[in-house]
């Protein structure tokens, strides 16, 4: 496993970083649990202070931090800079609301006159975090923050190709007054991951990430009776209701499938359009992925970015081919995009209803799956068809209708009228093969801690 910053828009090596030794690794957990037995007597206060440093620092430094993003993997600059913020808010969540959201709670007894039962949450100790690079400084702070919030502390395993990032992120920690070994950030291979899974101090791990590395770390924390939280793929149902505004619908799916280059989990993957309206909306998505402009993801007239990596490109290009050998039929929309740099040519892909296997597939990148319902029934049929369960969205001017119509669907989340998104204020996760845990708000706090039953029972009670 190397770690490199590969710049995608230009091919370039930056720069690359050795991989950690074992003996750093041992010397990592030493120092975390160290940090652990300090920072779980630390005061809500004070952890507040710390996150509210850290976003700060963020907003303070928002453009070095954002260049590091569109160097190693490609985001669009003013993406970067909305991740930047973005992390900034979810650490101010937290400085807001842990200590709330973690206090006692006293619950409710058949006969009070026994005594008082209380619900206590208390930090685990050290917890390994496993991200991936399509939002390398979100991905960290969404499990960061609310674990520092419970008196926890982190091992980041970063995605190779964002090692910048990662070291960038341990060091906003340090300066905003964490102390050491409370948020380490490892190089690490393959083997040092099953190593620090398996070490007593650590308790759980959190990976964000692709089926196959979720099935591997999940069985590996299961053999160690080690809790974990999986954040896996997605195929997000985009569904247009007959009554949709067409027009402002349009819009949100040129965006929903395309921001972040199209990497995203949550992205608008499979487009579901009732057929009174399918020819309309057919006709104004081209016309909007056209206007995508392909380019330096430096420069603000760019809106369509390069993949995170050339591998990338060519193994979409090559689940596009096979998508099409399925009988899916390919069109591929709008000016060529650039020799240079990592990119794919918009695609969009009919015809994948049947038996056509590549209909159950995710795409990471900007190709757009169009499926045509016969009617309202038929998309939550279509929408339904995926192992994935992440998030969704349904357009309709009848917002009854879809809340409706989203209590159908199976997935995590739903929104109406907007396509998937994230915020620092609203909880993420799925279900089925994307996985399981939710990150983020109290759900995310409490992911990693022992809900305590403390019962004092009053000394004359009876026997």
């Amino acid at each position: 496993m190397s770690y490199a910053t590969i710049n995608p828009y230009t091919g370039e090596t930056v720069a690359t970083f050795p991989e950690a030794t074992d003996a750093e690794v041992a010397s990592a957990l030493d120092r975390a649990d160290a940090a652990f037995h300090e920072w779980r007597k630390t005061s809500f206060a004070h952890r507040a202070a710390v996150l509210q440093k850290a976003a700060d620092l963020l907003r303070r430094d928002a453009d070095e931090h954002a260049r590091i993003l569109t160097l190693e993997m490609g985001k669009l600059f003013a993406e970067a800079k909305a991740e930047v913020e973005l992390s900034a808010k979810i650490f101010e969540y937290y400085v807001r609301n842990a200590e709330k959201l973690l206090a006692p709670e006293k619950l409710p007894v058949l006969d009070p006159e026994e005594g008082e039962a209380v619900l206590v949450h208390e930090p685990l100790g050290i917890l390994l975090a496993i991200e991936p690079w399509n939002f390398p400084y979100y991905q960290i702070a969404r499990i960061l923050a609310p674990q520092l919030s419970a008196g926890n502390v982190l091992i980041l395993k970063h995605a190779s190709n964002v090692p910048q990032a990662a070291a960038r992120f341990e060091k906003l920690m340090a300066e905003a007054g964490l102390l050491a070994g409370g948020f380490t950030n490892l190089y690490a291979t393959r083997d040092q991951i099953n190593m620090i899974i398996n070490d007593p101090r650590v308790h759980g791990v959190a990976l964000t990430g692709s089926e196959a590395a979720g099935a591997v770390v999940a069985a590996e924390a299961g053999k160690a009776l080690k809790k974990s939280t999986m954040e896996l793929g997605g195929a997000d149902a985009f569904v247009v209701l007959k009554d949709a505004d067409l027009d402002k619908t349009i819009d949100w799916a040129v965006f929903g499938r395309h921001w972040n280059g199209g990497q995203v989990c949550v992205s608008s993957k499979r487009m579901i359009v009732v057929d009174e309206v399918y020819d309309k909306f057919m006709e104004g998505y081209k016309k909007g992925v056209a206007k995508l402009v392909a380019g330096d993801p430096m420069d603000p007239a760019t809106t369509l970015a390069p993949l995170s990596s050339q591998k990338a490109a060519d193994d979409l290009k090559v689940q596009i081919a096979a998508a099409i050998a399925h009988g899916a039929k390919a069109e591929e929309v709008g000016p060529a995009v650039p020799n240079k740099g990592a990119f794919v040519q918009p695609t969009i892909l009919t015809g994948m209803d049947g038996d056509n296997p590549a209909r159950l597939w995710e795409f990471f990148g900007p190709v757009s799956m169009i499926f045509r319902a016969r009617d309202e029934a038929d998309a939550i049929r279509i929408a339904n068809d995926t192992p994935f369960g992440l998030g969704g969205s349904v357009f309709t001017k009848d917002e009854k209708r879809g809340f409706e119509v989203a209590s159908q669907i199976a997935t995590g989340m739903v929104f109406v009228n907007h396509p998937t998104k994230v915020e620092a204020d609203l909880p993420f996760g799925g279900i089925k093969r994307s996985g399981y845990g939710r990150e983020l708000l109290g759900l995310g706090l409490k992911e990693f801690v022992n809900h305590k039953l403390i019962d004092v029972v009053k000394i004359d009670a009876h026997f």
